[in-house]
């Protein structure tokens, strides 16, 4: 595996040209030199990576999930995650297009990006969540990333940092935007999502075992439907309004209602039947939702 803690190790590896800043690099996919390695080269960058490409006949893998670029994706790093990269086809020419900003955290260090930057969703989002830019998208980002070039290749003096620095949160800003339009625009794709989560969540609070295997977490369900826990509640806040941890307590909660309505079963039983460890939390979840604790529920229909 491949460690880079600076950009300029990472692009001598690649045999790219020295990094006009050391903190900041923005490259032409087009200009990669060709890699035909043998076997796919497992790496961890130390920066940000934020990019848009298309290439083919290239197979990549982030963390586990492989990923094809044969359309125009705008895609997110942060730093140390793992990825690999490897030639599909030795016989075939890659084709490749675009263009990659790797931004080392320690440039945006004292400034008002550096406090916000983490609170973008999208840079925990696995590879295959990318973000499908359509040619007006694409156009803006495009714009926005000149500007970033215009002031990386000129001059550094004090105004340099800054502008960049603007430029990236633009950048940021318009992505959060675009991906918010995807939620909604990919509907067909969307609503099967959630029609997986409804059965999935369904399915286990009517299990047999659900008193060994506890209470379903956020991360578990989003395994379960292939996809990164802040994506899947990103969508589902979207699409209902609620996000992912919201579903799991409204399907608890129904089931929970159901028991307190239709058996004889005591609130602790009830409280151990739906995965909880202790009655207290069981009981305070249920008021904080409802306004009535489980007994009061219970005796307002009798």
């Amino acid at each position: 595996m491949k460690h880079f803690k600076t950009i300029s190790e990472f692009h001598e590896f690649v045999n790219l040209p020295k990094p006009q800043h050391p903190l900041l690099s923005v490259v032409d996919v087009e200009t990669v030199p060709h890699w035909n390695g043998g076997e796919p080269i497992t790496m961890i960058l130390d920066f940000y990576a934020i990019s848009v490409k298309r290439m083919r006949n290239v197979k990549v893998k982030y963390g586990q999930h492989p990923f094809d670029f044969n359309e125009g994706i705008m895609s997110f790093m942060s730093p140390n995650q793992v990825f690999s990269i490897a030639v599909d086809n030795k016989d075939e020419e890659v084709e490749k297009s675009g263009w990659v900003i790797y931004m080392h955290p320690d440039f945006i260090w004292n400034t008002p990006v550096a406090k916000t930057i983490n609170q973008y969703d999208f840079w925990d989002y696995s590879l295959s969540e990318t973000l499908f830019l359509s040619a007006k998208e694409e156009a803006t980002i495009t714009n926005i990333v000149l500007a970033i070039q215009q002031e990386y290749y000129s001059t550094i003096d004090r105004f340099s940092k800054q502008i960049i620095v603007s430029q990236v949160e633009s950048l940021l800003n318009y992505a959060d935007r675009f991906y918010h339009r995807q939620f909604i625009t990919r509907e067909k794709a969307n609503h099967q999502v959630l029609e997986r989560l409804e059965t999935r969540l369904h399915d286990y609070f009517n299990s047999d075992d659900l008193v060994e295997r506890g209470l379903p977490t956020v991360q578990s369900i989003a395994e379960q439907l292939c996809l990164s826990p802040k994506y899947l509640s990103n969508l589902l806040r979207v699409l209902t309004g609620q996000n992912t941890q919201q579903h799991i307590h409204a399907k608890l909660l129904a089931k929970a209602k159901e028991k307190l309505l239709t058996t004889n079963l005591t609130v602790s039983e009830i409280a151990y039947e739906l995965g909880f460890e202790h009655v207290q939390s069981f009981s305070k979840l249920f008021k904080t939702k409802t306004k009535l604790s489980p007994m009061e529920f219970r005796t307002s229909f009798n």
